[in-house]
């Protein structure tokens, strides 16, 4: 009984973290659609940023802080960069 417990807990905690990560490449993806050049740098201070240390540039934190409580981004609330002109 105890080591079902313990799987079970296991699991659920697997799925909780795994879904996290899943949740940035979906907001990425989001955002790819609205500006096709979107990368991890375009959040992100580093350009591969790792887990344990991903700094948010100021865009960024104006995605994360545009973020509801069930995870989705109101885009409405975030000013896109535009490009600089060529």
């Amino acid at each position: 009984m105890r080591k079902t417990t313990t799987a079970v807990v296991a699991t659920l905690a697997a799925v909780a973290l795994g879904s996290a990560a899943l949740a940035t490449m979906d907001i990425q993806k989001e955002y790819k659609g609205k500006d096709a050049k979107a990368n991890c740098a375009s959040c992100h201070v580093a350009k591969m940023p790792k887990k344990e240390a991903a700094e948010l540039n100021a865009f960024g934190k104006t995605v994360k802080g545009a973020k509801d409580k069930d995870g989705k981004i109101d885009w409405s609330k975030v000013k896109i960069p535009t490009p600089p002109a060529s």
